[in-house]
């Protein structure tokens, strides 16, 4: 439970840190100027990317409640996060890096979708299962009053205008 309660607060925390890595990096790593520039571009849309992800996974219900992700975001997360990392070290293999966490990140995108559908489908269903089985329960009749009960008495006031014979209407 701690690994899957870090998540949920790192997965807050990644949008932050992850795309400002590879700025810092390509100084240490790479000094191309136009990697900078690209980086530059390509950032905001990770970091976009990044809170969209975190928010899908949010919406659960049963993430908020238990405010840890499952072991499945975990998963996805931690290799998502892993390529980011290793890009931003700028190696050889970075272009297969980029296009790897461009991919990984589409593909997480479309799967954290699916499962808050699904999730809300499924709370839809057992919503509707419940009504079902309340509406099949017999209604209670209306109470009548019991004829030991008083009946209530309404008061009204009522008010007599009187006019004068010399007055204008």
């Amino acid at each position: 439970m701690f690994v899957r309660r870090a998540f949920f607060r790192w997965m807050f925390i990644a949008p932050a840190v992850l795309p400002i890595w590879p700025l810092i990096s390509v100084g240490i790593f790479s000094g191309s100027g136009w990697t900078f520039l690209g980086l530059v571009v390509a950032m905001p849309i990770l970091f976009i990317a990044l809170v969209v992800v975190a928010f899908l996974i949010r919406a659960r219900l049963e993430v908020r409640e238990q405010r840890a992700v499952s072991w499945a975001d975990v998963a996805v997360l931690s290799v998502w996060h892993a390529t980011i990392i290793a890009f931003g070290f700028f190696t050889p293999a970075s272009a297969i890096l980029a296009t790897a966490g461009i991919i990984i990140g589409i593909a997480i995108f479309w799967y954290e979708l699916w499962r808050l559908l699904r999730s809300a489908a499924e709370r839809a269903r057992a919503a509707m299962a419940e009504y079902e089985q309340m509406s099949r329960q017999p209604a209670s009749p209306p109470r009548m009053p019991r004829p030991s009960e008083p009946a209530q008495v309404e008061e009204f006031i009522v008010i007599h205008e009187e006019r004068r014979s010399g007055e204008a209407s």
